[in-house]
């Protein structure tokens, strides 16, 4: 199993517009429904107002590179570039 925290820093008053782009998106809905995906949430920081969690699991590494070559994945790229000014992952094999 593989699992991902990704957190994304938003710019300074950005973040809910950043997840409201996410949602819009359907990144969640349509991920939760891919191959391999076992879980794929969000959690707001309490201490960061500035911050967004993603934490993302899936059956194998090779079933998350699969998503990563997604239509939705790419365009969350753009959101990215849009919303963030920077994003840190932690990466688990389990």
């Amino acid at each position: 199993m593989l699992t991902w925290n990704v957190t994304y820093h938003c710019a300074p008053g950005r973040r809910d517009a950043f997840y409201s782009a996410l949602t819009e998106l359907g990144v969640r809905e349509n991920s939760i429904h891919e191959d391999g995906n076992l879980k794929y949430d969000y959690y707001f920081d309490a201490q960061d107002p500035d911050a967004l969690l993603l934490i993302e699991s899936w059956e194998s590494p090779e079933l998350q590179q699969i998503h990563c070559q997604t239509d939705i994945f790419a365009r969350l790229q753009a959101l990215k570039a849009e919303f963030c000014k920077a994003v840190s992952i932690d990466k688990f094999n389990i």
